[in-house]
């Protein structure tokens, strides 16, 4: 009688699932080779919708076609402009992160930035008053993707806040986003004390007129170009900016020195800037919104132009199901909180800032800035298994922007709803976490993916505007 080879050979184990057991058999040195795999999502209930999506005649000419126009764009910063200019804003209307929501159903930390940005127009004497004013309904607020904008966290923009202004110089498009405050108790974060109302007036007062006439003497800044130097800097465009931030500071610096604005304005600019390593990140929310725009109306086409959530809802639409937003319940972040908070005190997801993911970097990017799991969890093989399971759900690469330790590959970029479907890999976002409570801010970052429903819906509106199959399905 022949012995069985697992009894003569050394075991190797393929395992999928079941860390535990791994962990045992690595324990007693055998062989595990680890498979990160998921089934589909929908198990089996959408098997009709995605036979039809992919074989929809349109749809490799319309995707190639979608991530052509993204990846054609060169966004560059243009102007600095009040919101009342740039976007029309009338008085006492307000803009928002994420998909449309109903006051009702406001997250506590969307409640308190829009209670702060009354109170910050002159609207309101106190929180207390925004807020009644609010649950009126006589200050309307809607997405800031609505209007070509984006804003980070709850996201609020009024009219006397001041935004960055993007712009291709080949096709003219334009997108913009509001001025970064900085970490902890800032507006964005829904905090309202006094101390955010003074930085906002300062921000709108002295901050955004000198970045005006700095950024006009400058001339265009390559915002794309920059964000291509950051991933070679250790920045992964989202929850690390620190190297674009001081990239920006060192383009308009002598123009900010050479204006004729005071020196203790200029020098409070500066200070305020370059020690604010999120600085950049609005720039690089705008040059994503600007790209993914690009992308928006190819019939056809399962791209996703769009990922937004505002703090009840996790938001995403696609290129080729028009203004359509496909929504779940926002997730709680998971990560590594601030002092003595807690996962209690986290709001769910919530911001616009997750255009990075979907237009290629941020959590897509992890891999070009290892050190980025010290603030949002995680270890450096975490960050670098993240950007290669990107791959498996995006439908090109961006050369502009490459990442160096995975020889200089670039980005994963243009997420395919139907991949995420047949994978059952959702994008990975790296996010900050706001406060439950309004007014609470900041209280800590860390990761999360979207709710799979946002791409299953999306899925069944791709196969709603497919043509018909020939026969049963």
């Amino acid at each position: 009688m022949t012995a069985s080879p697992l009894l003569s050979t050394d075991p190797s184990v393929v395992l999928s699932g079941a860390g535990v057991f791994g962990d045992a058999l690595a324990d007693q040195a055998v062989p595990v080779a680890q498979v990160d795999f998921r089934p589909p999502l929908g198990a089996g209930t959408l098997d009709d919708a995605l036979v039809r999506v992919l074989a929809d005649p349109r749809r490799a000419a319309a995707d190639a076609e979608a991530v052509r126009r993204v990846l054609a764009i060169r966004p560059q910063l243009v102007d600095v402009r009040p919101a009342r200019e740039a976007l029309g804003l009338e008085p006492g209307t307000f803009l928002h992160a994420g998909p449309p929501v109903t006051w009702d159903r406001a997250s506590g930390p969307l409640r308190g930035a829009l209670m702060g940005a009354m109170v910050f127009e002159g609207l309101a004497a106190t929180p207390e008053a925004a807020e009644r004013a609010l649950a009126d309904g006589t200050a309307p607020f809607e997405p800031c993707h609505h209007h070509g904008a984006v804003g980070p966290m709850a996201g609020v923009v009024s009219p006397d806040m001041w935004v960055f202004e993007l712009a291709d110089p080949a096709t003219g498009r334009r997108a913009w986003c509001s001025l970064n405050e900085g970490l902890g108790k800032v507006l964005r974060y829904g905090a309202y004390g006094p101390e955010v109302i003074e930085r906002l007036r300062w921000m709108s007062a002295v901050l955004g007129p000198l970045l005006r006439d700095a950024v006009r003497a400058h001339g265009p800044v390559d915002v794309g170009a920059i964000i291509a130097q950051m991933l070679q800097m250790g920045d992964e465009g989202h929850n690390r900016n620190r190297s674009g931030t001081l990239m920006l500071l060192r383009d308009l610096l002598p123009h900010l020195v050479a204006s004729a604005a005071p020196s203790a304005d200029i020098a409070d600019a500066v200070r305020f800037v370059g020690g604010n390593d999120h600085f950049f990140l609005n720039l690089v929310m705008a040059a994503g919104k600007l790209m993914m725009d690009a992308g928006r109306g190819v019939p056809g086409s399962a791209l996703v132009v769009a990922m937004a959530r505002n703090g009840t809802d996790f938001g995403i639409q696609v290129s080729g199901t028009g203004d359509r937003w496909f929504t779940g319940p926002a997730r709680v972040p998971e990560g590594l909180f601030l002092g003595s908070f807690g996962p209690g005190d986290a709001n769910p997801d919530i911001g616009d800032s997750a255009i990075t993911e979907t237009c290629g970097i941020g959590g897509f990017a992890m891999a070009a800035a290892p050190a980025i799991v010290r603030f949002v969890g995680g270890d450096v093989d975490f960050a670098l298994r993240t950007s290669r399971r990107m791959y498996e759900i995006t439908l090109t690469e961006n050369p502009q922007w490459q990442l160096p330790v995975l020889d200089f590959r670039g980005t994963p970029t243009g997420i395919d709803v139907t991949r995420v479907v047949r994978t059952g890999v959702l994008p990975q976002i790296n996010t900050g976490m706001a406060g439950r409570v309004p007014g609470t801010g900041q209280v800590g970052a860390g990761l999360v993916t979207p709710p799979a429903d946002c791409f299953t819906g999306a899925l069944l509106a791709l196969a709603e505007h497919a043509p018909a199959l020939p026969g049963p399905v």
